[in-house]
Protein backbone atom coordinates (compact mmCIF):
# COMPACT_ATOMS: atom_id res chain seq x y z
CA UNK A 1 0.00 0.00 0.00
CA UNK A 2 0.98 3.63 -0.54
CA UNK A 3 0.68 6.74 1.59
CA UNK A 4 -1.36 9.68 0.26
CA UNK A 5 0.55 12.93 -0.22
CA UNK A 6 -0.53 16.17 1.42
CA UNK A 7 -1.96 18.33 2.71
CA UNK A 8 -2.27 20.52 -0.37
CA UNK A 9 -4.61 23.37 -1.32
CA UNK A 10 -6.30 24.47 -4.56
CA UNK A 11 -5.56 28.18 -4.96
CA UNK A 12 -8.46 29.14 -7.26
CA UNK A 13 -10.91 30.20 -4.55
CA UNK A 14 -8.32 32.23 -2.63
CA UNK A 15 -6.75 34.48 -5.25
CA UNK A 16 -7.69 38.16 -5.03
CA UNK A 17 -6.52 41.75 -5.28
CA UNK A 18 -5.08 42.02 -1.77
CA UNK A 19 -1.97 40.44 -0.25
CA UNK A 20 -1.17 37.66 0.33
CA UNK A 21 -3.56 36.45 -2.38
CA UNK A 22 -2.37 38.62 -5.26
CA UNK A 23 0.91 36.99 -6.27
CA UNK A 24 2.47 33.56 -6.66
CA UNK A 25 5.11 33.94 -3.96
CA UNK A 26 2.88 35.55 -1.37
CA UNK A 27 0.03 33.04 -1.70
CA UNK A 28 2.49 30.11 -1.63
CA UNK A 29 4.13 31.45 1.54
CA UNK A 30 0.67 31.89 3.06
CA UNK A 31 -0.21 28.27 2.24
CA UNK A 32 3.06 27.00 3.70
CA UNK A 33 2.49 29.02 6.88
CA UNK A 34 -0.78 27.12 7.41
CA UNK A 35 0.90 23.73 7.10
CA UNK A 36 0.25 22.91 3.44
CA UNK A 37 3.05 21.23 1.52
CA UNK A 38 1.51 21.45 -1.96
CA UNK A 39 -0.48 23.88 -4.10
CA UNK A 40 -2.76 23.11 -7.05
CA UNK A 41 -2.58 25.92 -9.59
CA UNK A 42 -5.48 27.27 -11.68
CA UNK A 43 -4.00 28.00 -15.09
CA UNK A 44 -6.43 30.80 -15.97
CA UNK A 45 -4.84 33.11 -13.38
CA UNK A 46 -1.86 34.78 -15.04
CA UNK A 47 -0.48 35.84 -11.66
CA UNK A 48 0.26 32.19 -10.99
CA UNK A 49 1.36 30.83 -14.35
CA UNK A 50 1.74 31.76 -18.02
CA UNK A 51 0.36 28.55 -19.50
CA UNK A 52 1.51 29.23 -23.07
CA UNK A 53 5.05 29.92 -21.88
CA UNK A 54 4.98 26.85 -19.62
CA UNK A 55 4.05 24.72 -22.63
CA UNK A 56 6.93 26.11 -24.67
CA UNK A 57 9.76 26.47 -22.17
CA UNK A 58 11.23 23.91 -19.79
CA UNK A 59 13.45 26.72 -18.48
CA UNK A 60 10.38 28.77 -17.54
CA UNK A 61 8.89 25.73 -15.77
CA UNK A 62 12.08 25.02 -13.86
CA UNK A 63 12.12 28.64 -12.69
CA UNK A 64 8.42 28.47 -11.72
CA UNK A 65 8.99 25.29 -9.71
CA UNK A 66 11.96 26.88 -7.98
CA UNK A 67 9.98 29.98 -7.04
CA UNK A 68 7.19 27.86 -5.57
CA UNK A 69 9.48 25.50 -3.71
CA UNK A 70 11.44 28.43 -2.25
CA UNK A 71 8.18 29.37 -0.51
CA UNK A 72 7.95 25.99 1.23
CA UNK A 73 5.45 24.16 -1.00
CA UNK A 74 5.47 22.29 -4.31
CA UNK A 75 3.14 22.24 -7.30
CA UNK A 76 0.83 19.22 -7.11
CA UNK A 77 -1.13 19.61 -10.35
CA UNK A 78 -2.43 22.22 -12.78
CA UNK A 79 -6.14 22.90 -13.35
CA UNK A 80 -8.05 23.87 -16.50
CA UNK A 81 -11.58 23.70 -15.11
CA UNK A 82 -12.71 26.86 -16.89
CA UNK A 83 -11.02 26.14 -20.22
CA UNK A 84 -12.10 22.50 -20.23
CA UNK A 85 -15.69 23.60 -19.76
CA UNK A 86 -15.45 25.37 -23.13
CA UNK A 87 -14.57 22.23 -25.08
CA UNK A 88 -18.29 21.42 -25.13
CA UNK A 89 -20.92 24.13 -24.55
CA UNK A 90 -24.61 23.98 -25.44
CA UNK A 91 -25.72 27.27 -27.09
CA UNK A 92 -28.09 27.96 -24.20
CA UNK A 93 -25.01 28.61 -22.04
CA UNK A 94 -22.97 30.63 -24.53
CA UNK A 95 -23.50 34.02 -22.92
CA UNK A 96 -22.55 32.85 -19.43
CA UNK A 97 -19.55 30.77 -20.49
CA UNK A 98 -18.10 33.48 -22.71
CA UNK A 99 -16.69 34.93 -19.48
CA UNK A 100 -14.31 31.95 -19.29
CA UNK A 101 -12.64 32.88 -22.60
CA UNK A 102 -10.59 35.89 -23.79
CA UNK A 103 -12.73 38.89 -24.75
CA UNK A 104 -11.91 38.67 -28.45
CA UNK A 105 -13.60 35.24 -28.58
CA UNK A 106 -16.89 36.34 -27.04
CA UNK A 107 -19.82 35.70 -29.36
CA UNK A 108 -17.80 33.23 -31.44
CA UNK A 109 -18.47 29.71 -30.08
CA UNK A 110 -16.46 27.93 -32.79
CA UNK A 111 -13.32 29.97 -32.15
CA UNK A 112 -13.85 29.67 -28.42
CA UNK A 113 -13.92 25.87 -28.66
CA UNK A 114 -10.78 25.82 -30.82
CA UNK A 115 -9.03 28.02 -28.26
CA UNK A 116 -10.09 25.71 -25.43
CA UNK A 117 -8.72 22.65 -27.23
CA UNK A 118 -5.39 24.38 -27.87
CA UNK A 119 -5.26 25.47 -24.23
CA UNK A 120 -5.82 21.93 -22.98
CA UNK A 121 -3.05 20.63 -25.23
CA UNK A 122 -0.77 23.34 -23.84
CA UNK A 123 -1.71 22.20 -20.34
CA UNK A 124 -0.53 18.71 -21.22
CA UNK A 125 2.86 19.97 -22.32
CA UNK A 126 3.12 22.38 -19.37
CA UNK A 127 2.39 19.54 -16.95
CA UNK A 128 5.10 17.47 -18.58
CA UNK A 129 7.58 20.34 -18.37
CA UNK A 130 6.78 20.75 -14.69
CA UNK A 131 7.28 17.04 -14.00
CA UNK A 132 3.64 16.49 -13.00
CA UNK A 133 1.77 13.25 -13.62
CA UNK A 134 -1.89 14.35 -13.36
CA UNK A 135 -4.08 17.25 -14.46
CA UNK A 136 -7.69 18.24 -13.67
CA UNK A 137 -10.39 19.69 -15.91
CA UNK A 138 -14.14 19.70 -16.63
CA UNK A 139 -15.68 17.77 -19.52
CA UNK A 140 -18.15 20.42 -20.63
CA UNK A 141 -21.73 19.50 -21.51
CA UNK A 142 -23.83 19.07 -24.63
CA UNK A 143 -26.98 17.55 -23.07
CA UNK A 144 -27.03 18.69 -19.43
CA UNK A 145 -30.24 20.60 -20.21
CA UNK A 146 -31.90 17.19 -20.78
CA UNK A 147 -30.80 15.61 -17.49
CA UNK A 148 -34.42 15.63 -16.21
CA UNK A 149 -36.21 16.04 -19.51
CA UNK A 150 -39.63 17.15 -20.59
CA UNK A 151 -40.47 16.31 -23.28
CA UNK A 152 -38.58 13.04 -23.17
CA UNK A 153 -35.19 12.73 -24.84
CA UNK A 154 -35.42 11.43 -28.42
CA UNK A 155 -34.01 7.94 -28.90
CA UNK A 156 -30.32 8.06 -29.70
CA UNK A 157 -29.67 11.56 -28.29
CA UNK A 158 -27.51 10.40 -25.39
CA UNK A 159 -25.44 8.09 -27.58
CA UNK A 160 -24.92 10.83 -30.17
CA UNK A 161 -23.93 13.37 -27.51
CA UNK A 162 -21.31 11.12 -25.96
CA UNK A 163 -19.90 10.23 -29.38
CA UNK A 164 -19.48 13.95 -30.07
CA UNK A 165 -18.03 14.62 -26.62
CA UNK A 166 -15.45 11.85 -26.99
CA UNK A 167 -14.63 13.03 -30.53
CA UNK A 168 -13.75 16.47 -29.13
CA UNK A 169 -11.71 15.11 -26.25
CA UNK A 170 -9.77 12.30 -27.97
CA UNK A 171 -7.12 14.58 -29.52
CA UNK A 172 -6.64 16.17 -26.10
CA UNK A 173 -6.40 12.80 -24.37
CA UNK A 174 -3.83 11.75 -26.96
CA UNK A 175 -1.82 14.90 -26.23
CA UNK A 176 -1.83 14.04 -22.53
CA UNK A 177 -0.77 10.50 -23.37
CA UNK A 178 2.16 11.82 -25.38
CA UNK A 179 3.08 13.99 -22.38
CA UNK A 180 2.81 11.06 -19.95
CA UNK A 181 0.15 12.83 -17.87
CA UNK A 182 -3.24 11.54 -16.66
CA UNK A 183 -6.18 13.78 -17.57
CA UNK A 184 -8.63 13.74 -14.67
CA UNK A 185 -12.22 14.87 -15.11
CA UNK A 186 -13.85 16.33 -12.03
CA UNK A 187 -17.14 14.44 -11.96
CA UNK A 188 -19.57 17.28 -11.37
CA UNK A 189 -23.24 18.22 -11.87
CA UNK A 190 -23.55 20.60 -14.79
CA UNK A 191 -21.05 18.50 -16.77
CA UNK A 192 -22.02 15.61 -19.00
CA UNK A 193 -19.64 13.56 -16.81
CA UNK A 194 -21.48 13.90 -13.51
CA UNK A 195 -21.67 10.37 -12.05
CA UNK A 196 -20.40 6.85 -12.57
CA UNK A 197 -22.72 5.90 -15.43
CA UNK A 198 -21.84 8.99 -17.47
CA UNK A 199 -18.12 8.48 -16.89
CA UNK A 200 -18.46 4.88 -18.10
CA UNK A 201 -20.29 6.03 -21.25
CA UNK A 202 -17.53 8.50 -22.03
CA UNK A 203 -14.74 6.06 -21.19
CA UNK A 204 -16.22 3.46 -23.56
CA UNK A 205 -16.54 6.01 -26.37
CA UNK A 206 -12.87 6.97 -25.94
CA UNK A 207 -11.88 3.32 -26.37
CA UNK A 208 -11.06 3.03 -22.66
CA UNK A 209 -8.34 5.60 -23.16
CA UNK A 210 -5.57 5.05 -20.58
CA UNK A 211 -5.34 8.78 -19.81
CA UNK A 212 -9.10 9.18 -19.21
CA UNK A 213 -9.27 9.37 -15.43
CA UNK A 214 -11.12 10.90 -12.46
CA UNK A 215 -10.71 13.63 -9.91
CA UNK A 216 -12.66 12.29 -6.94
CA UNK A 217 -14.64 14.90 -4.98
CA UNK A 218 -17.19 13.41 -2.57
CA UNK A 219 -19.04 16.70 -2.04
CA UNK A 220 -20.64 16.50 -5.49
CA UNK A 221 -21.88 13.01 -4.75
CA UNK A 222 -23.45 14.03 -1.44
CA UNK A 223 -25.47 16.65 -3.31
CA UNK A 224 -26.58 13.98 -5.82
CA UNK A 225 -27.28 11.42 -3.06
CA UNK A 226 -24.84 8.99 -4.67
CA UNK A 227 -22.89 6.42 -2.62
CA UNK A 228 -19.51 8.14 -2.60
CA UNK A 229 -17.76 5.27 -0.79
CA UNK A 230 -18.88 2.56 -3.20
CA UNK A 231 -17.85 4.90 -6.01
CA UNK A 232 -14.25 4.36 -4.89
CA UNK A 233 -14.77 0.59 -5.02
CA UNK A 234 -16.03 0.87 -8.60
CA UNK A 235 -13.54 3.37 -10.00
CA UNK A 236 -10.41 3.32 -7.84
CA UNK A 237 -8.25 2.27 -10.79
CA UNK A 238 -9.22 5.52 -12.56
CA UNK A 239 -9.06 7.85 -9.55
CA UNK A 240 -5.81 9.79 -9.95
CA UNK A 241 -6.69 13.02 -8.11
CA UNK A 242 -8.63 13.92 -4.95
CA UNK A 243 -10.33 17.12 -3.82
CA UNK A 244 -10.99 17.08 -0.11
CA UNK A 245 -14.25 19.03 0.14
CA UNK A 246 -17.11 18.65 2.60
CA UNK A 247 -20.85 18.96 2.00
CA UNK A 248 -24.22 18.31 3.58
CA UNK A 249 -27.67 17.39 2.32
CA UNK A 250 -30.69 18.30 4.46
CA UNK A 251 -33.88 17.98 2.38
CA UNK A 252 -37.10 19.59 3.55
CA UNK A 253 -40.76 19.46 2.59
CA UNK A 254 -40.06 22.43 0.33
CA UNK A 255 -36.81 21.59 -1.44
CA UNK A 256 -34.55 18.66 -2.29
CA UNK A 257 -31.76 17.77 -4.71
CA UNK A 258 -32.61 20.48 -7.24
CA UNK A 259 -32.47 23.30 -4.68
CA UNK A 260 -35.43 25.42 -5.75
CA UNK A 261 -33.20 28.05 -7.45
CA UNK A 262 -32.17 29.20 -3.98
CA UNK A 263 -28.84 30.68 -2.96
CA UNK A 264 -26.25 28.36 -1.47
CA UNK A 265 -27.08 29.10 2.17
CA UNK A 266 -30.73 28.11 1.68
CA UNK A 267 -30.27 25.00 -0.44
CA UNK A 268 -30.71 21.54 1.11
CA UNK A 269 -27.40 20.59 -0.51
CA UNK A 270 -24.55 22.88 0.58
CA UNK A 271 -20.76 22.83 0.38
CA UNK A 272 -19.10 23.20 3.78
CA UNK A 273 -15.64 23.61 5.26
CA UNK A 274 -13.86 20.43 6.28
CA UNK A 275 -15.44 18.84 9.33
CA UNK A 276 -18.61 20.94 9.18
CA UNK A 277 -20.48 18.70 6.73
CA UNK A 278 -21.56 15.09 6.48
CA UNK A 279 -18.78 13.47 4.44
CA UNK A 280 -17.18 10.43 6.09
CA UNK A 281 -13.55 11.30 5.39
CA UNK A 282 -12.15 8.61 7.68
CA UNK A 283 -13.70 5.96 5.44
CA UNK A 284 -12.64 7.76 2.27
CA UNK A 285 -8.99 8.01 3.30
CA UNK A 286 -9.07 4.36 4.41
CA UNK A 287 -10.48 3.20 1.07
CA UNK A 288 -8.02 5.27 -0.94
CA UNK A 289 -5.14 3.87 1.11
CA UNK A 290 -6.50 0.34 0.67
CA UNK A 291 -6.53 0.80 -3.11
CA UNK A 292 -3.00 2.25 -3.26
CA UNK A 293 -3.95 5.83 -4.17
CA UNK A 294 -0.65 7.67 -3.96
CA UNK A 295 -1.68 11.07 -5.31
CA UNK A 296 -2.35 14.27 -3.42
CA UNK A 297 -5.12 15.14 -0.97
CA UNK A 298 -6.01 18.71 -2.00
CA UNK A 299 -8.33 21.02 -0.07
CA UNK A 300 -10.91 22.74 -2.23
CA UNK A 301 -12.65 25.36 -0.12
CA UNK A 302 -16.22 26.25 -1.12
CA UNK A 303 -18.16 26.90 2.08
CA UNK A 304 -21.30 29.03 2.03
CA UNK A 305 -20.98 29.95 5.74
CA UNK A 306 -17.42 29.92 7.06
CA UNK A 307 -14.76 32.48 6.15
CA UNK A 308 -12.20 31.20 3.66
CA UNK A 309 -9.26 32.06 5.90
CA UNK A 310 -10.66 30.01 8.76
CA UNK A 311 -11.53 27.19 6.39
CA UNK A 312 -8.00 27.12 4.99
CA UNK A 313 -6.39 27.28 8.44
CA UNK A 314 -8.51 24.37 9.68
CA UNK A 315 -8.08 22.40 6.45
CA UNK A 316 -4.37 21.60 6.66
CA UNK A 317 -4.46 19.86 10.07
CA UNK A 318 -7.76 18.17 9.14
CA UNK A 319 -6.18 16.57 6.06
CA UNK A 320 -2.94 15.76 7.87
CA UNK A 321 -4.88 13.99 10.62
CA UNK A 322 -6.73 11.87 8.05
CA UNK A 323 -3.74 10.80 5.95
CA UNK A 324 -2.93 7.23 6.85
CA UNK A 325 0.74 6.26 6.98
CA UNK A 326 0.26 2.81 5.60
CA UNK A 327 1.72 -0.18 7.39
CA UNK A 328 4.71 -2.00 5.96
CA UNK A 329 3.93 -5.25 7.72
CA UNK A 330 0.93 -7.24 8.88
CA UNK A 331 -0.11 -6.90 12.53
CA UNK A 332 0.17 -10.68 13.04
CA UNK A 333 3.59 -11.12 11.46
CA UNK A 334 5.02 -11.93 14.89
CA UNK A 335 3.06 -15.18 14.89
CA UNK A 336 4.28 -16.36 11.50
CA UNK A 337 7.30 -18.29 10.42
CA UNK A 338 9.41 -19.06 7.40
CA UNK A 339 7.69 -20.99 4.66
CA UNK A 340 8.55 -24.67 4.75
CA UNK A 341 6.91 -26.83 2.08
CA UNK A 342 7.17 -29.97 4.22
CA UNK A 343 5.52 -28.13 7.14
CA UNK A 344 2.71 -26.88 4.90
CA UNK A 345 1.99 -30.43 3.80
CA UNK A 346 1.88 -31.62 7.41
CA UNK A 347 -0.52 -28.80 8.42
CA UNK A 348 -2.87 -29.98 5.67
CA UNK A 349 -2.55 -33.56 6.95
CA UNK A 350 -0.79 -34.73 3.80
Amino acid sequence: MKTIKGPAIFLAQFMGDKAPFNSLESVCKWAASLGYVGVQIPTWDSRLIDLDKAAESKTYCDDLKGRVEACGVQITELSTHLQGQLVAVHPAYDLMFDAFAPAHLHGNPKARTEWAVRTLKNAAKASENLGLNAHVTFSGALIWHTVYPWPQRPAGLVEAAFRELSKRWLPILNAFDEAGVDLCYEIHPGEDLHDGVTFERFLEDTGNHPRCNILYDPSHFVLQQLDYLQYIDFYHERIKMFHVKDAEFNPTGKSGVYGGYQGWVDRPGRFRSLGDGQVDFASIFSKLAQYDYDGWAVLEWECCIKDSGQGAAEGAPFIADHIIKVTERAFDDFAGGDMDEELLQKIMGL
